[in-house]
């Protein structure tokens, strides 16, 4: 081995340190060729065996099936289906709107579905149907809406390519845009899905929007989440929202600031909605007083937090036909958007609502309602307020609203909650479901 290096050594000891001509040793030219020469007949021959191996296999190998086409979540386009796009978008006169309802198989997008249906407007719905909570009570909307002359197309925001053919088929005056990744608690375990739905799939259906001729006017869901840490009640429009205490609000705040920048650039118009914990018939499973009704009546103990000093959290709890009623007004005061094909012809409106009840109600209160209201003691354990989202309180300034949309909630929290456990104990008698 010494032997070895020594020659390598010498050998490198005759190369000149700069440039000129060199006249390498024979011999030891003639033993590298060999060298080189065995090692390419060597590598050769194992590549030759290691491609035959592949043809064999491949031979051998069962063809593999090809992937279907990419298409959205339910089976959309056909004549058949463009029939049933414009039997859902007829109006009844020639004042009426044609509104696209996104989210319409939700909690809000039904009961908003219903009512511009039954007055005459052209409505259609678009839903994903995801899993969050039980797809079994949105079936069911589906099929009231479906009965209503409501046809739901089931697909996501997201996709493209379904909303440009949703906007060819049909002419658009408005869009309510309700379909988002709720919840705030939901949010530390599924961060993605809010991002997808509440920001990407918001700018998606704005691209759409913004190059679409003639330009409709948009109303969407925003939330009071977007408060945040803000300590000044009642919560006003022109109170700060940049301390956001859970990604849901993060994400609906910087879809107002979307929002806005669309409406600069393309003269879209605008009209974001913050609603304050709503509630009623049809409601979502994952809020309070829905699984608080089913856990009483089922025996379970409910948790109850509370804040500093034991003072229990509160809502601004809003009854599901004064939401209605404020998101039915926007549509009617929307001015039209001022852009064509994406480009923008002059300022557009841009506003924001709170849509509220303007009086908190200690969730204990909301307790003693539903105890009241079912006949059945609840089980109550007491907790501080985890750091997972939650804020202490939410209370509404509505007086913009009441000035500029008309807007009057009319409906108290136990009058409202009646209409709720009424409803309740009606679905699931009907439906013979135990539980959700």
């Amino acid at each position: 081995m010494s032997q070895l290096k020594t020659i390598s050594l010498s050998h490198l000891d005759n190369v000149p340190s700069s440039p000129g001509k060199f006249k390498p040793d024979k011999s030891l030219t003639y033993i590298h060729r060999l060298r080189l020469h065995s090692s390419v007949s060597k590598l050769t021959l194992w590549l030759a065996l290691f491609l035959g191996l592949l043809v064999f296999f491949f031979f051998l190998s069962p063809p593999a099936a090809s992937p279907p086409p990419r298409r959205s979540l339910g089976s959309w386009g056909g004549s058949r289906w463009e029939k049933r796009i414009r039997t859902s978008a007829r109006v009844r006169s020639r004042s009426s709107f044609t509104v696209l309802v996104t989210g319409a198989a939700g909690f809000v997008g039904t009961h908003v579905s219903l009512a511009l249906k039954r007055r005459g407007d052209g409505v259609i719905g678009l839903d994903n149907f995801n899993a969050y909570y039980d797809t079994r009570l949105k079936r069911a909307r589906q099929e009231m809406l479906d009965q209503a002359g409501v046809f739901v197309v089931e697909g996501d925001i997201n996709d493209k390519d379904l909303l440009n053919k949703l906007f060819d088929v049909v002419p658009f005056t408005h869009v309510m845009h309700l379909a988002a990744q709720a919840g705030v608690r939901y949010a530390m375990q599924n961060p993605a899905s809010y991002v997808h739905s509440n920001i990407a799939g918001f700018v998606n259906l704005l691209e759409v929007c913004k190059s679409a001729n003639p330009q409709p006017a948009i109303v969407w869901a925003s939330s009071s989440s977007v408060y945040g840490l803000n300590s000044k009640v009642p919560f006003s429009e022109k109170d700060r929202t940049d301390q956001p205490a859970s990604l849901y609000a993060a994400t609906k705040k910087a879809g107002e600031e979307i929002a806005h920048t669309y409406n600069h650039i393309y003269g879209l118009s605008i009209t974001g909605l913050r609603f304050f914990t709503v509630y009623g018939p049809w409601g979502r499973p994952d809020m309070a007083y829905f699984f608080f009704t089913e856990d009483i009546l089922k025996g379970k103990e409910i948790t109850i937090y509370e804040g500093p000093d034991h003072i229990s959290v509160a809502r601004d709890f809003t009854f599901i036909d004064d939401i209605v009623k404020g998101c039915v007004s926007a549509l009617d005061t929307a001015k039209k958007s001022t852009g064509s094909g994406g480009k923008k012809k002059g300022s557009a409106q841009f506003r924001i609502f709170n849509l509220g009840n303007t009086s908190p109600v200690p969730v204990t209160k909301l307790v003693n309602i539903l105890e009241k209201l079912l006949k059945v003691k609840a089980r109550k354990k007491f907790l501080p307020l985890p750091r997972n989202g939650d804020v202490k309180f939410t209370h509404a300034n509505i007086s913009l609203a009441q000035r500029e949309l008309g807007y009057k909630p009319t409906t108290d929290l136990e009058t409202g909650l009646k209409k709720f456990v009424k409803w309740y104990i009606s679905y699931n008698k009907g439906s013979k479901r135990s539980s959700w």
